[in-house]
């Protein structure tokens, strides 16, 4: 990866059960949504997708995906939780990537939908038809977007300008 070259994974949480008298922030993983996402951080090492950073939302679905995923990478991602991540629009998601440092060139962000499905659509400017074809209809627990910047820093990414390298789901 050269200085001009930062890549961003978007990672929805894996499917979250609904317990009873729970508040949404509390919900915890699913058995399918723990496969899922322990899959998916299998996918993510063997595909070398391997991020210098992650933010994760501080609800515990996000938190536990994280884990999951963390569990399945070759080395330790410093990793932060950030409760602005919860329910956050899409504008307010990018001014947080925005203010990463320049030094990770790769940022993984755990999040919600629907600010992380509307963020993924608004950075991606171009890529391969059927991945974005696919990105454009849904954005499913344990969902991941790749998507590659030609910036020097976060602070410059900016819409339409990614490249959409790969969309991947469990099983997909």
């Amino acid at each position: 990866m050269t200085a001009t070259f930062r890549r961003l994974l978007l990672l929805r949480h894996a499917q979250a059960g609904h317990p009873q008298n729970v508040r949404d922030y509390d919900r915890p993983l699913s058995v399918a949504g723990e496969h899922e996402a322990g899959e998916m951080g299998v996918y993510i090492a063997q595909e070398n997708f391997l991020p210098s950073l992650a933010l994760v939302s501080g609800a515990r679905r996000t938190r536990e995906t994280w884990v999951a995923i963390q569990k399945a990478l070759p080395a330790v991602v410093p990793a932060i939780f950030d409760d602005r991540i919860y329910e956050a629009r899409a504008d307010a998601l990018l001014e947080l990537l925005r203010s990463v440092s320049s030094e990770p060139a790769t940022v993984l962000l755990v999040g919600h939908n629907p600010g992380l499905h509307k963020l993924a659509l608004s950075l991606v400017g171009r890529g391969g038809r059927t991945a974005y074809a696919r990105l454009q209809q849904e954005f499913a627990p344990a969902s991941l977007a790749v998507i590659d910047f030609d910036v020097a820093g976060w602070d410059s990414i900016a819409e339409q300008t990614g490249a959409l390298e790969r969309f991947a789901a469990p099983r997909s």
